[in-house]
């Protein structure tokens, strides 16, 4: 493929999501936005002119089918509502499209092994959309395990919170199982970076949670047990001050990433300490993980490559967030 080959996208969906993904996908080196769509009606013209104004060229559909029904369309990026997000990846994929579908992929694992199944049939890439992952102070927190600073891990702290918002009730009007609350929206991050540091797959989950009247949490602290003494311990919440950090502890020392969310021009610090009485902090470059996540799928999609986030990985993810919803619910140790 040339170097100046790019993607042709479409977005599925007019979410607040946009403020950031649209710009992404403009700016991306190897991606071009080619048309949006939403089923309210004038919602994508809407989106379309808040955020990428300049973009005279985009088409608007007012159908969501017509989007995926636009054959110059070749990938899809999908935030619509979480209970949605199976149904509308699968109906891309029979489209022929490869999609890079917003997290969570899906409630349940029969879904995603429905989807990984479809986009082999039709043979496109399919992704859950964790920008977080894409940033470069996480390969460099990994450069740092496995340089031995910190020894071996044993356990894994992660928290994401902030105080809900009038105009984010929505995340609350659905029940948990019906893809609403705090697990669905901002646990996923907290399961999904935990994991990032364990080599072994975890074997049980224990969770409490608080509910609102809809059925959604609001608050879900927890543990995940990865056998031979190693946890991970998650909180997220809607009722708590702004967090977004994960603390990574060894047998020799400890590693802090002070914000995963960060936004394009805010400077990445990360600082860690060993038993010897060493510390350190670093700060690194500002860089747009939204941008970088549209290139990398748009990369992967051109050239043939494995994306960094497998459908395997999805499905793990949803299985340990399933456990947990289980988990509060009765009260007791759910085993995997």
């Amino acid at each position: 493929m040339s170097n100046e080959a790019k993607l042709r996208w479409g977005i599925l969906g007019a979410a607040r999501i946009n403020e950031r993904l649209m710009p992404a996908i403009v700016e991306a080196s190897n991606a071009q936005l080619v048309a949006i769509a939403s089923r309210r009606m004038g919602a994508a013209a809407q989106t379309l002119a808040q955020y990428a104004p300049e973009q005279q060229q985009v088409r608007t559909y007012d159908q969501l089918d017509e989007l995926l029904a636009d054959d110059s369309i070749e990938a899809v990026y999908l935030p619509l509502a979480n209970h949605e997000h199976a149904e509308w990846t699968l109906r891309a994929i029979e489209h022929g499209k490869h999609v890079l579908c917003e997290k969570p992929m899906a409630l349940n694992v029969n879904d995603i092994d429905a989807i990984a199944s479809a986009a082999r049939q039709h043979n496109v890439i399919v992704m859950e959309g964790f920008m977080y992952r894409f940033h470069p102070q996480h390969a460099r927190v990994l450069e740092l395990i496995n340089s031995g600073l910190i020894g071996e891990v044993r356990s894994v702290r992660a928290s994401y919170s902030f105080m809900m918002r009038p105009a984010r009730r929505y995340r609350l009007t659905e029940s948990i199982e019906n893809g609403g609350g705090a697990l669905w929206d901002i646990g996923c991050y907290a399961v999904h970076s935990a994991r990032l540091f364990f080599d072994q797959p975890p074997v049980a989950v224990t969770a409490l949670s608080r509910y609102v009247e809809s059925g959604a949490d609001i608050t879900t602290s927890g543990v995940i047990d990865f056998g031979a003494g190693k946890f991970a311990h998650f909180d997220f919440s809607f009722e708590r001050a702004r967090r977004c950090e994960y603390e990574i502890i060894g047998t020799q020392g400890g590693i802090t990433c002070h914000t995963v969310w960060q936004l394009p021009g805010d400077v990445p610090v990360i600082s860690w300490w060993t038993e010897d009485g060493k510390q350190g902090q670093e700060r690194l470059l500002a860089s747009n993980h939204f941008r970088l996540e549209i290139e990398h799928f748009s990369d992967c999609v051109l050239n043939g490559k494995a994306p960094l986030l497998p459908l395997a990985d999805a499905k793990s993810n949803c299985q340990i967030l399933v456990a947990t919803l289980q988990s509060a619910a009765s009260g007791s140790q759910v085993n995997l």
